[in-house]
């Protein structure tokens, strides 16, 4: 039975189908606007709401958590990543967490491919030639970039993510090497085709493009700093569609601006959207607003499994996807 006195806060406009369904099940409080909500606007809803519904932009941490009302059971975050909700406060309070993992996979796994095949081949600034004008015709010497067939791929993080992208990689030759807290077991490694490095810094050197699909921990913060991107080729790419956390920016981009790395391709960035200026000058950087997962299909799936993760909590069972200790 639908439970209609459940109330559930709802951060940010979501797909019309899944507030539809919210509404139909519980006694949902909806957003009419596509942006962040005001962190005194959060704590008020926190305070009545038996279940809160946010995204990546919101923050929750431990002074968030400190003015929520003891009605508050549940925060079923709308999105994979739940970096910035404090997870450990929430359950030391009594609050589950609950995030969207899975469905986003491909989505994003494709996302990465179209920047690791448009960085080395310059797509931006063919691009920017012709909207601007500028081109004059075939040239031979315009605009030469480099295939990607043969080269080396190095994974950071063979989750879900790596693995999706690994097996793309092999569809355009290219050879896939990979660091993950965990080794994969034999099968998936050949399987993929791919080679393991417990070290990460020796993979660094030898790889041609780097693609990181790790999550953003307290051990991920600046994985890539300023001496990594030193061990890295001059001719190699960087490719991010994870968390901007991993990467120190700013010593990315003294190493785009110094041409210790020739180039990266960016859809997350280390403050939110509030991206280095000088990164969005150089033009050997593809920089996109963080849509890797912008796909009707995927955003549908999200509203799909918060649902679930509601509606098995209001009949009093566990979350499907409850985020445990063991994925902080």
């Amino acid at each position: 039975m639908p439970n209609q006195t459940l109330k559930v806060f709802v951060t940010r406009r979501l797909p019309e189908p899944v507030e539809t369904r919210l509404a139909e099940l519980f006694d949902v409080t909806l957003s009419d606007s596509d942006q962040p909500i005001s962190p005194d606007a959060l704590a008020q809803a926190m305070k009545t709401a038996d279940v809160i519904v946010p995204t990546l932009g919101d923050r929750i941490d431990s002074r968030m958590l400190g003015q929520a009302g003891e009605q508050l059971k549940l925060i079923a975050n709308y999105g994979a990543g739940f970096d910035h909700i404090d997870v450990a406060t929430a359950r030391q309070r009594g609050i589950a967490v609950s995030n969207t993992p899975g469905v986003l996979t491909d989505d994003t796994a494709d996302m990465t491919m179209a920047l690791i095949l448009s960085v080395p081949r310059r797509l931006k600034e063919g691009a920017g030639m012709m909207a601007s004008g500028d081109w004059h015709g075939w040239s031979p010497m315009a605009l030469m970039g480099h295939r990607i067939g043969g080269k080396r791929l190095g994974i950071l993080g063979m989750g879900r993510i790596g693995q999706a992208v690994a097996r793309r990689a092999l569809a355009f030759g290219l050879q896939v090497h990979y660091h993950n807290r965990r080794r994969l077991h034999t099968e998936t490694e050949q399987a993929l085709g791919a080679r393991y490095w417990d070290s990460l810094d020796q993979m660094l050197a030898r790889v041609d493009i780097l693609s990181i699909n790790a999550p953003h921990t307290p051990a991920t913060f600046h994985l890539i700093n300023a001496r990594r991107l030193k061990l890295m080729k001059p001719t190699a790419y960087i490719i991010n569609t994870a968390r901007g956390e991993i990467v120190d920016e700013n010593a990315l981009t003294r190493a785009l601006r110094s041409g210790d790395i020739a180039g990266a391709g960016l859809d997350v960035y280390e403050h939110g959207h509030a991206v280095n200026p000088r990164l969005k000058e150089l033009p050997n950087v593809l920089l996109l607003p963080h849509m890797g997962s912008a796909t009707e299909e995927g955003r549908l799936e999200m509203g799909e499994k918060v649902i679930i993760n509601i509606k098995t909590f209001a009949d009093g069972h566990r979350p499907p996807d409850l985020v445990v200790p063991s994925m902080l």
